[in-house]
């Protein structure tokens, strides 16, 4: 009787999402597939950020425009919101659309779909490594810190940013001599900025700031934010953090459905009452709205109203990457062909984080993870079934 080929084989180093997706795609395709991560269990992130809710995607229009980056688009038009919640259906885990568009699993937690995808995979004869953290190559072969080593017919390297490095997300990999070339900086994303204030806010810390408009540049976006110890946080900052990081300034509109001359009509029937009590009884200003103005703008002007429709905010920058939601830069797609293989390096390819782009927040960020992972994982099956035996 003839020997059995081996199946070609797979290794998957990173078990975020595009990891685990990538070795479902792999070994749907037939490989075998073995998945290292350097952390105890598996998608930490993905946990964390299921606490509160888990964002699948998004339901709106125009998805795959939002990431402003055409290789990119293209592979989420492949497998976009409606294949994600067709595969989240799969998995037993049924989704609901709220009311902003974005998506949630019925279950809302991440941990029952966690839970089933291991389940499938274990069923495809994966092999998850567990605090098996690569090191790089020698030669073709990859490395590891316990000073193993594997020779799969093909690789997919799905490493993660840099953020949440608690979580595993440590951006480690950049400084490796083979990828260090062919990366570019990260830099923080969806995260929040950083103000300097006096003793005077404390009292304020944990507010939130609503029905407010945020003034960038020339846009002007609402979105609720909440004034914190290191400065203000939240996701109406979100959508401008790539200007933030190019040094943009930011001011708020307190009363963006006012126009400047209705506040000071309101204010001006007040009478001589302190400027305190005029904010808050004309505008129905909160005590954190009306501290945030005597601590950018004191002594507060007679006429307040140009202040209450442009109160600039003195900050700093972005707050430290590690806090970020995700990051900007990565592994750059001129380093990558259109399979998502690096060209210096063939039968290694590239999917999730790691890749050079920046998501807006409300489940782009976890569909790309999914599309890249699928796309790089089928076609490193692809390239591992026609490796000579």
């Amino acid at each position: 009787m003839e020997p059995e080929t081996p199946k070609p084989s797979v290794a998957v180093i990173g078990a975020g999402p595009a990891g685990l997706m990538a070795a479902e795609a792999a070994a749907a395709a037939g490989a075998e597939v073995t998945i290292h991560d350097h952390m105890p269990s598996p998608a930490r992130k993905l946990l964390m950020a299921g606490k509160s809710g888990l964002n699948v995607t998004h339901a709106g229009p125009g998805f795959a425009a939002r990431y402003g980056c055409r290789p990119l688009a293209r592979l989420v038009e492949a497998f976009g919101p409606e294949d994600v919640r067709a595969w989240m259906d799969g998995l037993g885990q049924s989704s609901f659309a709220g009311s902003t568009g974005r998506v949630f699993p019925h279950a809302m937690k991440a941990s029952p779909l966690l839970r089933a995808w291991l389940a499938r995979l274990d069923g495809f004869g994966v092999t998850l490594r567990r605090r098996s953290r690569w090191t790089g190559w020698e030669g073709t072969a990859l490395t590891f810190a316990d000073g193993t080593r594997a020779a799969p017919d093909a690789t997919v390297l799905a490493l993660g940013g840099a953020s949440w490095r608690r979580l595993g997300s440590d951006g480690a990999w950049a400084a490796l001599s083979e990828l260090a070339p062919l990366t570019a900086p990260f830099a923080p994303s969806n995260v929040g900025l950083a103000v300097a204030w006096s003793a005077h806010m404390t009292l304020h810390f944990g507010a939130p700031l609503k029905n407010v408009a945020l003034i960038v540049g020339d846009r002007t976006h609402r979105g609720e934010i909440t004034l914190s110890a290191k400065g203000l946080e939240g996701g109406g900052l979100y959508p401008h953090t790539p200007a933030f990081r190019a040094g943009a300034r930011l001011a708020l509109d307190l009363k963006p459905d006012l126009t400047e001359a209705q506040i000071r009509d309101r204010l001006e029937r007040q009478g001589k009452r302190s400027a305190k009590d005029r904010l808050r009884r004309a505008l129905r200003l909160t005590d954190a709205q009306i501290a945030l103005m005597q601590e950018v703008a004191r002594p507060l002007p007679a006429d307040l109203a140009p202040l209450v429709k442009h109160l600039p905010i003195p900050h700093t920058g972005l707050r430290p990457m590690d806090e970020a939601i995700s990051t900007a830069g990565g592994l750059r797609w001129d380093a990558l062909d259109e399979s998502l293989m690096l060209r210096e390096r063939p039968g290694t390819f590239a999917a999730g984080e790691m890749l050079d782009w920046e998501a807006p927040t409300g489940g782009w960020l976890l569909t790309a993870c999914l599309a890249t992972g699928r796309h790089a994982g089928e076609a490193a099956a692809a390239w591992a079934l026609r490796a000579p035996k």
